[in-house]
């Protein structure tokens, strides 16, 4: 029980799922959260080479181009404990479904309709539970590292160091542009597990703001981590977003995936 309790958002039916870190009550309950999210867009090219093989073609938005998400989070009070947390996500639908008319609007309708989610090619955690559950209930490509987060109000900074000790993989920093008030987006997250392609919701609340870029950057490090060469490949080394999006008042719910004929 936490103080969350008579929160109907939390009060969800869970189910234990073990894990080489223990026990995880699915869906994971995220209580109290901060988000910092840039939107990019890189080459099409590029983005489906990262989704061919998993049966998942990336979706075409504004010129053409693809739309990649790098997200920080700073879970503060979860059902998993207190970690952080990046992901590198491309927007995508699995091969052979009918691309929506307008992508990004859709992704603003019903989780139960929706098409349009992301397949995450990488997703550094701080913590060996939060990665075990990553890796053998839904197959996300977690490993552990340290991770740096500061958000005070349009200024973010943001780290991922090599696990290795080899200095930074990346960052991200800067004060975001103009903003509005706006809600945070539930996720639909596309995923291989034991050759399986899983769907999965991720229904969020709380509230942020999205803002023009300003001055934020995501620069990629001189790394040789696998991270910091996919970054490279889908030309992000000091790309700017086209939208960042963040909050200081995150809640979601990961639910458990489903797998798809």
């Amino acid at each position: 029980m936490t103080a969350w309790s008579a929160d109907p958002f939390f009060q969800y039916p869970q189910t234990t799922v073990a894990t080489s870190e223990g026990p995880v009550a699915l869906p994971i309950l995220y209580y109290d959260d901060s988000q910092w999210m840039g939107l990019f867009l890189v080459d099409h090219k590029a983005a489906q080479a990262m989704v061919h093989a998993d049966g998942l073609d990336a979706v075409r938005v504004a010129g053409g181009k693809a739309l990649v998400g790098v997200a920080f989070y700073e879970y503060r009070e979860t059902s998993i404990g207190v970690y952080n947390e990046v992901g590198v996500a491309l927007a995508v639908v699995p091969t052979g479904t009918p691309m929506p008319t307008l992508p990004l609007l859709s992704m603003l309708g019903s989780l139960d309709k929706g098409r349009v989610g992301f397949f995450i090619v990488d997703l550094p955690v701080t913590t060996a539970a939060a990665c075990a559950a990553g890796r053998e209930i839904w197959g996300y490509p977690k490993f552990v590292s340290p991770i740096q987060f500061s958000l005070v109000g349009d200024r973010f900074a943001g780290a991922v160091s090599d696990p290795a000790g080899a200095g930074s993989i990346l960052d991200m920093s800067g004060v975001a542009g103009v903003g509005i008030p706006g809600p945070i987006l539930d996720l639909i997250l596309y995923s291989r597990r034991d050759g399986a392609l899983l769907r999965t919701l991720v229904n969020t609340r709380g509230g942020g703001r999205t803002c023009l870029a300003g001055s934020m950057r995501l620069r990629v490090a001189a790394s040789e981590h696998p991270m910091a060469q996919r970054l490279r490949a889908l030309g992000l080394a000091d790309a700017r977003p086209a939208l960042v999006m963040h909050s200081q008042r995150l809640q979601l719910r990961l639910n458990a995936g489903a797998v798809l004929p």
